[in-house]
């Protein structure tokens, strides 16, 4: 259910509002995380104001990671353009690492004040986090403080959530109880490699952490959680649906009569009423529900396509699609042959052939194609075969490459580089600032200008190599530095008109007929989600150009996922001989292989990822009925 009247349904209790038997904690599906941190700010604010009109204090509990920062930066124009104030404000946060000291810019402590304290009026002293720098023998009491502290002053008026992949909320793991208070608490392992990204590592995450307790959190008068992006939808189809246990700690909010999960599309994208609306309620069949029924009908049975019969679909809660389409034969085969249409060899369209079924058109024959990178190696990474091909078959094709990725490369890595220069050039001044500096760096230390610049031409170079063995001259080779993500620490600056200029100037001088993006949407604060935003934003400010009619944005998944069967427009197949070539062009980015920094939940190398990622695609086509191919990279097509 997607709304935008919010108030009118937050406290409507779980079910009243969407026909379902298997939902038990009510939730809003919004469009994006944007607008939904909108109107949870709002909710904030009309509290706060609420409370200040009665001349009681506002005690808010509030969460750290990237779901809530959106949140928090509404919050502060709220204060800084309509005069919402903080002064009644009493804030109480989830947790915190330990040990942790607070100037660490990797504290929650730093979190809080750079996201949100340091741009509100709210009194010091209503701050209240826990102390990660606590001694070992004062740790227990300062937790019972702390809980003490907050029943002090009635409890929380309201908390916000964030829900972490091993279904914890604040950092209650599994195995927390469901009266728990603050206490110390020994990190899961995925919440650990989850947090190594911001750490630089997972060496480098705290094993341990203070937090609020279950009981704690359940004692909040108002509960909102946050759950943004496909990589949460899975735990959040767990919490909303499934059973209450101490493994999904979150499950038991199921028992508290306030409570709303706030969600994007992303992220309700496992639920059953999303997933399969058909097994809920009547649908109204259009030709993609159509097919994203057949396709999960068929992977379910493990059958091919045209083995699916009437008594499969009637047993699957689809006897109204049949009576659409008269037989299960008549619908098997318009699946199919929609399927089989998405298979071309030719991604830039097929010259002098019958394009009416083909998902790229042969009415141009040479195209002018902007593959858009993220980082410096997710062009090759996700469809080094399709940009193989497309230079092979003679378009013109030029690689954007919109950060310099200079954050994921290691230290270790960057002293390697500026040890060899300093070799050949034993005098050159810079070079001993990057290794002096890189020699006595500490944890809090962010890169000097010169070590971000040495880093960002190791990853130039990678590319440069790879993008010569896929036969593609250096002029058609851009790098675009875009400004948001030169920080030099993972916090990232949002999106400007700088960066969109950037964007625009590029796509306007080129006049593409095909744009490739990435279309990773796991993390909505991700550099990737920004990346295409940016994409989105240019092409909402160029779209009245003549030469955007001609213009077809294709986006390909990053490392972790790909496409599902249903969602797919077109499928390039690779042979065993582009496989190699796509694996080969990958080892040309040396510095993010073995041991790569932001390495995520799967120990496999990207190379390794993308090789079994195209080769289970490949074998679910051959699953369903279709051609068996070594490979095929997988696309979806944005209409704008």
């Amino acid at each position: 259910m997607k709304v935008t009247d919010y108030k009118s349904i937050a406290y409507t209790p779980a079910g009243k509002f969407e026909e379902t038997r298997f939902e038990k904690i009510h939730n809003i599906i919004f469009e994006n995380s944007k607008e939904a941190s909108v109107l949870v700010a709002q909710e904030i604010a009309e509290l706060i104001r609420t409370k200040e009109s009665k001349n009681k204090p506002c005690v808010l509990g509030l969460a750290t990671g990237s779901s809530p920062i959106r949140v928090y930066e509404e919050l502060i124009r709220m204060h800084r353009e309509e005069g919402l104030s903080f002064a009644n404000v009493i804030t109480f946060n989830l947790d915190e690492y330990y040990p942790m000291d607070k100037n660490n810019i990797q504290s929650y402590f730093y979190f809080m004040h750079e996201h949100l304290f340091n741009h509100i009026d709210i009194l010091p002293e209503n701050i209240n986090i826990p102390d990660g720098n606590v001694s070992s023998e004062d740790l227990y009491q300062s937790c019972i403080d702390y809980e003490m502290k907050i029943k002090a002053y009635g409890g929380l008026d309201f908390q916000l959530l964030g829900i972490g992949r091993t279904g914890h909320i604040g950092f209650n793991e599994p195995g927390s109880h469901l009266n728990s208070g603050t206490r110390s608490i020994t990190l899961d392992h995925i919440t650990r490699v989850d947090a190594a990204p911001t750490f630089l590592g997972i060496d480098n995450v705290p094993r341990k952490a203070i937090t609020m307790g279950i009981g704690t959190v359940l004692a909040a008068k108002r509960i909102v959680l946050l759950g943004w992006g496909s990589n949460k939808a899975e735990i959040l189809k767990e919490t909303i649906e499934g059973e209450i246990t101490s493994e999904v700690p979150a499950t038991y909010l199921q028992n508290h009569d306030n409570t709303t999960f706030i969600i994007d599309e992303g992220a309700s994208s496992e639920l059953t009423r999303v997933k399969t609306p058909w097994l809920v309620t009547s649908c109204a069949w259009d030709d993609a529900l159509k097919m994203k029924a057949v396709l999960w009908l068929a992977e379910l049975l493990n059958k091919s396509i045209l083995k699916l019969t009437d008594k499969n679909y009637n047993d699957y809660g689809m006897s109204g699609l049949l009576t659409e389409e008269g037989t299960s034969y008549n619908l098997n085969i318009k699946m199919f042959n929609k399927l089989q249409n998405t298979i071309t060899g030719w991604p830039g369209g097929k010259p002098n052939a019958d394009d009416s079924k083909r998902p790229e058109r042969a009415t141009i024959p040479k195209k002018r194609v902007i593959i858009f990178s993220p980082h410096p190696d997710d062009d090759v990474i996700s469809m080094g075969g399709t940009f193989d091909r497309l230079v092979q078959q003679g378009h013109e094709v030029h690689i954007a490459y919109q950060t310099s990725g200079n954050i994921a490369v290691s230290d270790e890595e960057a002293l390697k580089f500026a040890e060899v220069t300093q070799t050949l050039c034993p005098d050159c001044k810079e070079t001993q600032n990057i290794i002096k500096f890189l020699k006595i760096k500490t944890e809090n230390d962010v890169d000097s200008e010169e070590v971000r610049s040495l880093k960002g031409f190791i990853r130039r170079s990678e590319s440069l190599a790879a993008t010569r063995y896929l036969g593609l001259e250096d002029k058609n080779v851009h790098f675009l530095n875009l400004p948001f993500y030169e920080t030099g620490t993972i916090k990232k600056k949002n999106i400007t008109e700088e960066d969109i200029n950037i964007m625009c100037n590029l796509i306007d001088e080129i006049k593409p007929h095909q744009i490739y993006a990435a279309g990773d949407l796991a993390d909505p604060h991700g550099t990737h989600k920004v990346c295409l935003d940016a994409i989105f934003e240019s092409l909402s400010v160029l779209k009245h150009q003549k030469y955007m009619n001609d213009c077809w944005v294709w986006l390909y998944k990053g490392a972790w996922h790909e496409w599902e069967s249903y969602q797919i427009d077109m499928a390039v197949p690779m042979s065993p001989d582009q496989v190699l070539r796509k694996r080969h062009a990958i080892f040309f980015h040396q510095s993010q292989k073995d041991g790569v920094m932001f390495q995520g939940s799967d120990s496999r190398e990207f190379w390794v990822r993308a090789e079994d990622r195209n080769r289970l695609t490949a074998k679910k086509y051959n699953d369903l009925g279709l051609a068996d191919y070594a490979a095929i990279e997988a696309f979806k097509r944005y209409h704008f």
